[in-house]
């Protein structure tokens, strides 16, 4: 049985229990850091693979209150070869936030799949820095450094100097470890890559902070892959450069061979807040221990610690309910985004421009989306790309792909839009998608099938059609017949875990439902590290195409939010 959290009491409370996850959705990979000089405000940085914009910064003062307020990368001049990156677990992997000196910084990597893993061109490390993270497109162009590996992750050693220290994964397919080198983040110099420590035997040593405490450096790292077996280790050092001495409790945090609904816990980082309490952010999945249906990937949870002096940090379990002390509420945290779980209603207003948590896959074609043109006020006209959702080849996109659209956040959830789009040749296509990665999408698509532009006008259909590449079953595609396809409504829900429901309507006459399984968009399956994009997107599937789609009465609102299973 599946139980509802009961949200109505917590916004009632006056210093309510903080509830998992606290960053819904697409938000894996957290680092969150605690910056007093700003009102006592928590922010948050999560992977963003190949979405753009990418590296979404969130913020809190209560750690229950979460608002966008901007991304790391929000310009295409800051990083134009985010549209090199092949494959669905490329792009931006793991950022690191951290505040010294007045000043913010992102380490993170552009990781491209499918070169050699030894490739020095595979990992492409960058530094992204900001004084004021609320304005916007604050961030720096990146500052680009050689590390041999991913998850790189910066400390600020005071020896008369600021020396900044940058640990990160050696990739594990080679000689699993943990490196260190020295970095100048003005230039991108670096010293030589210095192995400081294997972790304690788990596959995948990777996500690694340092934190000093007690005059002891503390080396805080995932281990066990980023299944069901991950967890967090640590080891300490009364060096920077170590030797580093493992915890004698390791892991330190793992929900491995548990029954929680929460699994797949581990790439953690930690921070105190200004009462003296110490909390800790990593990735999971809603998955249970059957690790099969968890279409919103991995998400951000937040953990109660304890840190004695001296003493190594102890985490308290992952759950739906955060256990330990509470802050006083602060909802009104500023920003230019919404708060993460909030609605949308959205009617393209003239002048308007797209929310900040709208996204595309890799770099966008501007001149793709226009808000309120000519003759068609109040819509979103979207010009179709030659690529379709899959791309070239299932994993890479040469050329922009027309499709935007925002991060599932609830556990069910109804998403609508309004599409006036009558395709005028064969092929031409425009719809509403759940989109994992190119190799795994479910599209709700208006398409003319017939084989001649003049067949168009009766030969308009709508269908459903799933990609997988690695399902092991795919469910046929669902074709209905349109009288009248100038203007349909579309209209996708999850009515439960494990499937989508896939509705229209056109002013009125006729509606259907249809269901189509969730199964199919899961890490597990498809071996993603991303979670479910609802959008809208047009396309020619390969063939030059003119039609374009107007998008109005964009809506999505969250009905339920699971967070235990009892079964």
């Amino acid at each position: 049985m599946l139980i509802l959290l009961a949200t109505a009491l917590i916004a009632s409370a006056k210093a309510a229990r903080p509830h998992n996850p606290i960053l819904p959705g697409f938000h894996p990979d957290p680092s969150c850091i605690f910056v007093p000089q700003w009102n006592d405000t928590f922010f948050c940085a999560s992977s963003s693979f190949n979405a753009f914009p990418g590296i979404p910064i969130h913020a809190s003062q209560d750690l229950q209150n979460w608002r966008l307020i901007g991304n790391a990368l929000s310009r295409p001049e800051q990083l134009p070869t985010l549209t090199d990156a092949v494959g669905g677990t490329s792009g931006l992997w793991a950022p690191a936030i951290r505040y010294h000196h007045g000043e913010f910084f992102i380490l993170t990597t552009l990781v491209f799949d499918k070169r050699p893993i030894n490739d020095t061109t595979r990992w492409d490390n960058l530094i992204f820095r900001t004084r004021n993270p609320y304005v916007a497109d604050a961030w720096s162009d990146p500052v680009h450094f050689s590390f041999v590996g991913y998850d790189t992750s910066p400390f600020w050693h005071k020896d008369g100097t600021w020396t900044v220290y940058v640990q990160g994964a050696h990739p594990w397919q080679v000689s699993p470890h943990i490196d260190q080198i020295q970095l100048n983040l003005e230039t991108g110099e670096v010293t030589e890559q210095v192995p400081i420590w294997n972790g304690t035997g788990g596959l995948a040593p990777e996500g690694p902070h340092v934190h000093l405490k007690d005059g002891y450096y503390y080396l805080i790292i995932a281990e066990g892959g980023t299944g069901l077996n991950h967890m967090e280790t640590a080891a300490r050092s009364k060096k920077i450069t170590g030797p580093f001495a493992p915890a004698p409790q390791n892991p330190l945090l793992t929900n491995a061979n548990t029954s929680s609904y929460f699994q797949t816990v581990g790439h953690a980082d930690v921070f105190p807040d200004s009462h003296g309490n110490w909390w800790g952010v990593a990735l999971s999945t809603r998955s249970g221990p059957e690790y099969i249906a968890y279409p919103m990937g991995r998400e951000t949870v937040l953990i109660n610690m304890t840190w004695e002096t001296g003493e190594w940090p102890v985490f308290q379990n992952v759950s739906g309910i955060i256990d330990g002390p509470t802050l006083p509420l602060r909802p009104d945290i500023k920003g230019a985004g919404r708060l993460i779980t909030a609605s949308d209603n959205i009617v393209f207003e003239p002048k308007s421009t797209l929310p900040l948590h709208f996204a595309h896959w890799r770099i966008p074609d501007a001149a793709a989306y226009t808000i309120s043109p000519p003759g068609h006020v109040n819509t979103l006209r979207l010009r179709p790309s030659l690529l379709n959702l899959t791309g070239f080849d299932a994993n890479s996109a040469p050329t922009p792909q027309t499709f935007i659209g925002r991060r599932q956040v609830h556990s069910e959830f109804v998403y609508s839009v309004n599409m006036e789009y009558a395709p005028q040749t064969p092929d031409e296509e425009a719809g509403v998608s759940v989109f994992l990665t190119q190799n795994h999408h479910i599209d709700f698509e208006i398409l003319c099938l017939g084989a001649s532009s003049a067949a168009c006008a009766n030969s308009t259909v709508l269908r459903i059609r799933t990609t997988s590449t690695t399902a092991s079953a795919i469910r046929p595609d669902t074709i209905i017949p349109l009288a009248h396809p100038h203007k349909t409504r579309l209209e996708i829900r999850a009515d439960n875990l494990t499937h989508y429901t896939f509705s229209y309507a056109q002013d009125g006459v006729g509606a259907a439902r249809m269901t189509v399984a969730g199964y199919g968009l899961s890490a597990d399956v498809s071996w993603g590290f991303t979670g479910t994009i609802l959008g809208v997107y047009a396309t020619g599937n390969g063939q030059a195409a003119l039609t374009p789609a107007y998008v109005s009465r964009w809506k999505y609102q969250g009905q339920r939010q699971v967070t235990v299973d009892e079964n």
